[in-house]
């Protein structure tokens, strides 16, 4: 346990800072842009980012698949899903705007396709519906969780009352999803004395899961003073409850996670990053919430 958490206090903050630099760079490319087009190019650097990781992300998931002789075609999934975020960002175009939802139906029906067609092509009937099946999940699991992250990095509202996307939304996601596992962890590790769901997850419990949503809301409301026009404008309140929600969903994120691995009968998704697993057990939260707080900030 005290090598797990030496891990964690080393490569946390080598992570977080690596990727806070990256969305910098993120920031200042809309800045450099703005030459190019009006207003910048925005979400470069997410781009980048999560084409980067998501196949890996695919190898892993598609180990957790196989375990219940489930076996996405890597390579189909992995591309899916990196078209997936390219769609999304590219709907900041208005070229591309009139083409998004017919674009974005046309490449999940051509995943699918594709696994038929490769088994199809080996002559080979038998696991041909796991194959698709499992192509399609690991696609939209990923690739699709991922599109709207970058949808709402690059989303833009003529409406004054309307939020645009930028970097620090995405800046507070992440903090308010991984301030939430810091505060659960010392606060159950201090006070937890309740299981939360011991079947699933024996390490979390109702003490833990408390003090991580307050700190979540406390980290929501320091970032919401950082969401200032021409994005946003965010009150305080607003951004300690969009913490508070955000924290909790990235908690069933990895009660999601920790379902899929008790299924196939794992400790952790990979062992790229000691103390973490993989990069799925990584980036599981964040990206569960992003569809939340993509419909949270449209409605605040």
């Amino acid at each position: 346990m005290e090598q797990s958490l030496k891990n964690r206090l080393t490569f946390g903050p080598l992570m977080m800072g690596s990727l806070l630099l990256l969305l910098w760079l993120d920031s200042a490319a809309q800045q450099w842009t703005q030459r190019v087009r009006p207003g910048g190019v925005g979400g470069l650097g997410l781009l980048v980012i999560l084409v980067i990781i998501l196949p890996l992300a695919i190898g892993e998931i598609a180990v957790l698949f196989t375990a219940e002789r489930i076996a996405p075609y890597r390579r189909f999934a992995a591309s899916g899903a990196a078209v997936l975020v390219l769609h999304a960002f590219l709907t900041q175009f208005t070229w591309f705007q009139p083409i998004a939802a017919s674009t974005l139906a046309f490449i999940i029906v051509f995943v699918m396709l594709l696994a038929a067609l490769t088994r199809a092509w080996d002559r080979e009937t038998q696991g041909a519906i796991h194959r698709m099946a499992g192509t399609v999940l690991a696609t939209m699991y990923l690739g699709g969780l991922g599109w709207f992250l970058v949808a709402l990095r690059v989303k833009h509202s003529t409406h004054s009352n309307r939020f645009n996307g930028s970097t620090m939304i995405i800046v507070m996601i992440l903090l308010c999803v991984k301030s939430t596992d810091i505060g659960a962890y010392f606060g159950g590790r201090a006070l937890g004395r309740r299981k939360l769901i011991p079947w699933l997850s024996p390490g979390k419990t109702w003490e833990g899961l408390f003090f991580g949503l307050l700190t979540a809301g406390i980290v929501g409301a320091i970032c919401a003073r950082f969401i200032s026009p021409p994005s946003y404008i965010l009150p305080w309140w607003k951004g300690a409850l969009f913490g508070i929600i955000i924290g909790g969903i990235g908690q069933a994120g990895d009660l999601l996670e920790s379902l899929m691995k008790r299924d196939a009968e794992v400790k952790d998704s990979g062992r790229l990053v000691p103390g973490f697993g993989g990069i799925l057990d990584i980036i599981d939260s964040p990206l569960l919430a992003a569809p939340f707080a993509y419909l949270l900030f449209s409605l605040l």
